[in-house]
């Protein structure tokens, strides 16, 4: 911790200063001289948060903020162009992994703005429209990736596993968030009203903001509020920890799938009510 009869100058020359001490402590020790300097308005809490967030994506790797395979909107290159368009109008995504066969044969990425504009082609051939797609290994620090992005201009990559099978994609978007937080677009959750949203598949779309008050209404559960106020407030006291994106967490008879999170707070999961015979999990 910052010795706090030291001023903040005397804290960062002593952090420029070489000393026998780990990379982990020497970053440590800045983010807490940092934190003193937040507290003492040198900073504001948005520019102390982004630069957690930059030494935050120096450790982090890909495998810790990839959506599951489970969770992306495919494409069979073998798919009709109806059948196409209704995927990408169902999803609202930019960009789409297009694969043969199976999903771990991956052969290019096509791009909504691609299909919008040649669809309507007499002779239009999915094929002739796929950009290359990126792989990386789960692996990978986001510290390179988003160099990679950058330097290679790409928006998406496909994540594989040891046994070059499909773990999920990563976007730039998913690293950016790393350092900025959320960032919502007009497909996100943003009003208050659309805290809960039930989807046609019968699961509850929340925001993990959500008041465990609007839940139980909601849901017909009665979740306590003494402790917690909010949906991720009740998630991670029950784990003791913030869970991972793609994790699912029981709580009585419901299941929670955590759809978007980040180290620091789950932002979107989905609930959906067990059969009361359901075995409990974590």
């Amino acid at each position: 911790m910052p010795d706090p009869d030291k001023s903040l100058l005397d804290r960062l020359a002593e952090f420029l200063t070489p000393q026998p001490t780990s990379a982990t402590e020497r970053r440590q020790e800045l983010i807490e001289t940092l934190r003193s300097a937040q507290s003492e308005g040198f900073i504001d809490a948005d520019a102390l948060s982004m630069i957690e967030g930059v030494f935050q994506v120096g450790e982090l790797c890909a495998r810790d903020i990839l959506v599951p395979r489970s969770q992306i909107d495919w494409i069979d290159i073998e798919s009709s162009v109806s059948e196409i368009i209704q995927t990408v109008i169902s999803a609202a995504h930019s960009r789409y992994p297009v694969y043969e066969g199976s999903k771990d044969t991956v052969i290019g990425i096509l791009l909504a703005k691609d299909l919008l504009r040649h669809a309507s082609d007499a002779d239009f051939q999915l094929r002739d429209w796929l950009r290359p797609a990126a792989f990386i290994p789960e692996s990978k620090r986001l510290s390179v990736l988003l160099r990679d992005f950058r330097d290679n201009r790409n928006h998406l990559a496909i994540v594989v596993d040891e046994y070059a099978s499909v773990a999920g994609i990563v976007t730039i978007e998913d690293v950016l968030e790393q350092i900025v937080g959320d960032i919502e677009d007009e497909h996100d959750i943003d009003e208050d009203e659309d805290n809960i949203l039930v989807l046609a598949s019968g699961d509850t779309r929340l925001k993990g903001t959500t008041e465990l008050e609007q839940l139980n209404l909601a849901l017909g559960t009665a979740f306590d509020d003494d402790e917690v106020e909010t949906v991720a407030g009740l998630i991670t006291h029950h784990l003791g920890r913030i869970p991972q994106l793609g994790e699912r967490i029981q709580i009585d008879n419901i299941e929670f799938e955590i759809q978007r999170a980040d180290p620091k707070q789950i932002h979107i999961l989905l609930a959906r009510r067990l059969p009361s015979d359901a075995p409990l999990s974590a």
